[in-house]
């Protein structure tokens, strides 16, 4: 399974978060991790906040209310 740092630079490569990225980073969470995944993950929250990083998870639930008129 690959770590936080791999799952979030792939992330920021790609200006992407899938689910299914989402999901394992869920995972990796849970378990113990080194101070540098704690900073990737970090890193990662701020890219998504500022915009660099779309989530897949976000757009599928904007699509929903979108089509739903809420």
């Amino acid at each position: 399974m690959a770590n936080i740092r791999e799952v979030v630079q792939q992330a920021l490569k790609t200006g992407y978060l899938s689910v299914t990225e989402e999901d394992k980073l869920r995972q990796l969470l849970t378990r113990k991790y080194p101070l540098e995944d704690l900073n990737a993950f970090m890193k990662l929250q701020l890219a998504v906040m500022n915009g660099n990083v779309k989530q897949e998870s976000r757009e599928m639930f904007c699509s929903k209310q979108l089509s739903q008129g809420i």
